[in-house]
């Protein structure tokens, strides 16, 4: 996974062509549909597919009709995907306006300029980060190996294509009959809560009135199973089994330890048991458990990402200083003439970037004023906004280079910056409707930033993997951005108008939104719930004490639903029954990396597959296309780990039996 002696598949010296006109409009169309078609999976399950996947295959089909050359798809699929990042900022940010009253429907302009304005400075920060990033090669990059192998893998006379295609049909059948909104077949996990019988403890005894007593404490445990989903299963076996784990982990601390934890030491949950929530659903463990992680885990996991946010950064501080230090000196050296870089290491101008960072901070007062009405509270607001985006954007792409852009958590990174902007506007005394929207632009901006931020490293990687340019790549991000700035709120806004209860109600409940639109009003209206969050950080400086793997992965597996992280997890476990294999059979080096990429091949297929199939069946849900159900069989599950286990391990040792044979 290494890049010490890496060679691009495209060399420096090329021909290709790359920055063309059809390959900039391909990306225009890709970043506005696929980004559309994301907006309803975020705002109904609270995450979005990541397009990198989908973009380069349609980039391959289309393009491959036109003669199109690896680059130019290249700058599609970076053109296309990064609509999906810039909506998932969105998504995650700007319902809550409409969620907290501050809006009384989407406005056009405000929530453009606020993808508009986040979108760019995100890609303007990455610049000074590619370097950084991409070279580290304590860095994996799961999905962007994956990508890069699906391209070369389509390119004639590459007969690694099979596996990548193959798995790529076998997890599209499986996404199709899994997805709640596909021809459902089979449920993606099963849940269920057991009961741990009732324990009598009396906290006082005495002359005062004894708790708990009689009625005594009970609970249990909530767990449920991991997904089936390939592409979660395909990201853990290309990150490995030593991440995998610490990802799960989190979850392990969320969900087992924590939640019945919660739910013991409040004996009044108990009563709740058997109730009705407002919309109609019977109040059971179950939704019980879900509630307490989401009401109360998920605060503590932000508490704990903000300590492990600074954490990563202070560990990458050396790294930081020297890139952007070399970065400046490679800059002075050009204009001396002393180097001539090839076209590899070209990025746009370092000195445009930061005049253009500068003059996007004007019209980003102008927007903190028209909210917060505060001179005051719009300077901090930029202020904060600049500085939390910029290390916001490096630890989103420090942890797509661990974990991939699909489970980038720039949910929680926002949510941090929000605590910050909230507590400042409460410190400067601007509070009421008008903080509230202060607090909100900050983070829809910063939410946007961070987004395009992951999405542009992973695609700047997969660039480097393949011999793209720097700053072409760089310019196409910007184009991406403002081709969907200026037209996500059309689908945005026919969504909320369109489904009953709006954004914010069942059909679209905007977790995320919501979340955002709950600590924005309790900060700013002094109700947050600060011993949560204040827990989660001290959590994790206890993690930094004992010199956990990685804080920030662990609070990240806190935050996310158990399946997923345990799905992770299944893979990690299945690249580890692989490499035991290949060790105890005594493979040589060069046989070993043989069958480890036949397995990257086959894992990218399965994530390629089921987020390319997710993709079409938002589509089709947004177009109103509904399939039949046929059922929601969980045991089916069964067979779908059986078959991933069945492909992720035997056909790389399959393709390798001939040459162990010949070899002995």
């Amino acid at each position: 996974m290494a890049d010490k002696e890496f060679t691009p598949y495209v060399p420096a010296v090329t021909t290709l062509k790359e920055f063309t006109l059809k390959a900039i409009l391909l990306g225009i169309v890709l970043s506005v549909v696929l980004g559309a078609a994301n907006a309803y999976v975020g705002l109904k399950a609270g995450m979005t597919v990541a397009a990198t996947f989908p973009a380069a295959v349609i980039a391959m089909a289309v393009l491959r009709i036109f003669k199109g050359s690896i680059l130019e798809e290249n700058i599609t699929r970076t053109t296309g995907a990064v609509g999906e990042a810039l909506v998932a900022g969105a998504i995650f940010t700007i319902p809550a306006f409409i969620m907290t009253g501050v809006w009384g429907k989407l406005r056009y302009w405000e929530s453009t300029m606020l993808m508009l304005i986040g979108g760019v400075l995100g890609v303007l920060f990455v610049i000074f980060l590619r370097r950084i990033l991409i070279e580290d090669t304590e860095l994996p990059f799961p999905e962007s190996v994956a990508c890069g192998e699906i391209v070369k893998a389509g390119q004639k006379g590459q007969t690694g294509a099979i596996y990548v295609f193959g798995t790529m049909g076998v997890a599209a059948l499986i996404e199709l009959f899994k997805n709640s909104r596909g021809i459902q077949l089979f449920s993606e996990s099963v849940s269920g809560f057991f009961r741990l019988g009732r324990s009598v403890l009396q906290l006082f005894t005495g002359e005062l009135e004894p708790v708990g007593g009689a009625e005594g404490y009970s609970g249990g445990v909530f767990l449920r199973s991991p997904a089936a989903s390939p592409a979660m299963i395909g990201v853990g076996y290309i990150i490995g089994p030593r991440l995998a784990a610490v990802v799960f982990s989190g979850g392990v601390f969320g969900w087992i330890l924590l939640v019945p934890l919660l739910l013991f030491i409040n004996p009044g949950f108990a009563d709740l048991v058997g109730g009705y929530l407002p919309d109609g659903e019977t109040v059971n463990w179950l939704t019980l458990s879900e509630s307490v992680w989401f009401t109360m885990v998920r605060p503590l996991a932000v508490g704990a990402m903000l300590v492990g946010a600074l954490y990563t950064l202070f560990k990458m501080r050396k790294s930081l200083t020297q890139g952007v230090g070399r970065a400046f000196r490679d800059i002075k050296r050009v204009k001396m003439g002393e180097i001539t870089p090839n076209r590899l290491e070209k990025d746009l101008s370092f000195k445009s970037v930061i005049t253009a960072i500068v003059l996007l901070m004007i019209p980003l007062f102008f927007i903190y004023y028209y909210f917060s009405q505060s001179l005051g509270g719009a300077l901090l607001s930029t202020l904060v906004m600049t500085v939390a985006g910029f290390l916001f954007a490096a630890v989103a792409g420090y942890l797509v280079g661990l974990i991939g852009s699909s489970n980038n958590p720039i949910s929680g990174l926002t949510l941090t910056t929000l605590i910050i902007a909230a507590l400042l506007m409460v410190l400067i005394g601007l509070k009421g409707p008008l903080g509230v929207a202060a607090v909100l632009g900050v983070a829809a901006v910063v939410c946007c930033s961070s987004g395009v931020a992951g999405d542009i490293m992973q695609d700047l990687k997969v660039g480097h993997i393949l011999g793209g340019t720097p700053w072409k790549m760089e310019v196409a991000c910007i184009i991406g951005v403002i081709a969907a700035s200026l037209v996500m709120v059309f689908p945005l806004s026919i969504l909320h108008r369109g489904t009953p209860g709006g954004i914010g109600g069942p059909g679209l409940p905007a977790p995320q939104a919501g979340l955002m639109s709950m600590l924005s009003q309790g900060i700013v209206g002094g109700t947050m719930a600060w011993a949560l969050v204040l827990v989660g950080m001290i959590f994790s400086i206890g993690l930094i004490l004992i010199k956990s793997p990685s804080p920030m992965l662990i609070a990240v597996g806190m935050y996310l639903p158990l399946q997923t992280t345990a799905a992770i997890f299944v893979g990690g476990v299945i690249k580890y029954i692989v490499t035991r294999i290949y060790q105890r059979r005594k493979l040589g080096k060069e046989l070993a990396d043989r069958g480890e990429n036949v397995g990257i091949l086959l894992a990218s297929g399965l994530i390629a597959g089921e987020a390319l199939t997710g993709v079409l069946i938002a589509a089709l849900v947004v177009a109103d296309v509904r399939l039949p159900a046929i059922g929601d069989n969980p045991l089916w599950g069964l067979v779908v780990f059986a078959l991933l286990a069945a492909i992720l391990i035997g056909i790389p040792l399959r393709s390798l039996r001939g040459a162990t044979e010949q070899s002995s």
